[in-house]
């Protein structure tokens, strides 16, 4: 009798959570077009100052800000 070949093995390794850096980094690489040039420092720039408008919000404002970009995201076609 034949052996069967052993199936590949699925990774039970949890994926490693982004951090605030990857983000940037995967936002600057999104961004970054042909008809737009930015850098990753212009867009961690952008990034950031968009926290910090976050910031000078209420906490349920800032989410509410969030969750409709989401939203609108994800209506979006990429």
């Amino acid at each position: 009798m034949a052996k069967k070949k052993a199936a590949p093995k699925k990774s039970t390794a949890k994926p490693k959570p982004s951090s605030l850096g990857d983000i940037y980094n995967q936002v600057a690489s999104r961004a970054d077009t042909a008809g737009v040039k930015l850098n990753v420092a212009e867009t961690k720039r952008v990034l950031a100052c968009f926290f910090d408008v976050l910031e000078d919000h209420k906490p349920v404002e800032a989410f509410d800000f969030i969750a409709k970009g989401l939203k609108r995201a994800g209506t979006r076609r990429r």
